[in-house]
């Protein structure tokens, strides 16, 4: 009970945020937050740390829980995705990741074609033919869960652990994607081909093809979608001091 209510806390304050319910530079107090939510003090304590790490708020003593600006959430915390696909900030989060898989997975599939161990080769394998199965019987639930697993297996393969950190900002996208109904209702066959020949080319050494590959899938993600952000505009924001 206590981690169901800890969760309600977290979700329920860390989408008003994010969809602007609650406005950057508001204060919270936690006294306020026990009666609304009808949760202990320990229960929003909890929750606050969450929303902390998550860059959304921050506690300042004998002031309250500040709420943050945009520029300060954590772009690649799995709540901060899920909270803004789930608002009317989607646009711009599938935008941002979206160009971020075009930078990053065609350079991991080169990299896993070059390094990867054995059994990452094999695991492709097995996936981008259970994807082929399962995306031609139309069973898109188990579809998705292989095609997260695929691009997390690919980014580990890669060898480079910032890489392989990424798989968690990818699987919020693609779960996003399927409940936002932005995947076809039929994976295209031309995908499930590209799927495959990444595979392929990383089971035989093959970091041109692996690339090219990797490429022409993310760039007909980007095609599928980049309709929902347009005129939409870009954010910029300042960069972290350096010490």
């Amino acid at each position: 009970m206590a981690m169901s209510l800890h969760s309600h806390v977290v979700e329920e304050l860390g989408s008003r945020i994010v969809n602007g319910t609650i406005a950057p530079g508001s204060i919270l107090l936690a006294a306020d937050l026990e009666q609304e939510l009808k949760v202990s003090r320990s229960v929003i304590r909890e929750a606050v740390r969450v929303l902390a790490q998550c860059g959304l708020v921050i506690s300042t003593k004998r002031v309250g829980i500040r709420v943050q600006d945009m520029a300060r959430w954590n772009p690649f915390d799995s709540h901060v995705i899920r909270w803004r696909l789930a608002s009317g900030g989607q646009g711009k989060q599938l935008r941002s990741l979206t160009e971020l898989r075009i930078s990053v997975e065609p350079m991991a599939a080169e990299l896993a074609a070059q390094f990867a161990p054995e059994k990452f080769r094999e695991e492709l394998m097995t996936l981008s033919a259970q994807m082929n199965h399962y995306g031609r019987t139309g069973d898109l639930q188990r579809f998705l869960e292989l095609d997260i697993k695929f691009h997390a297996t690919l980014l580990a393969a890669s060898g480079n652990e910032m890489f392989a950190n990424l798989s968690i900002p990818i699987a919020e996208t693609l779960r996003g994607r399927t409940q936002l109904g932005l995947m076809p209702e039929r994976p295209h066959e031309e995908a499930l081909a590209w799927h495959q020949a990444v595979a392929d080319a990383v089971s035989n050494r093959d970091p041109v093809a692996a690339r090219a590959n990797m490429d022409n899938i993310m760039r007909r993600t980007h095609s599928e979608i980049c309709g929902i952000w347009q005129g939409q505009e870009r954010l910029f924001i300042d960069p972290p001091a350096v010490h």
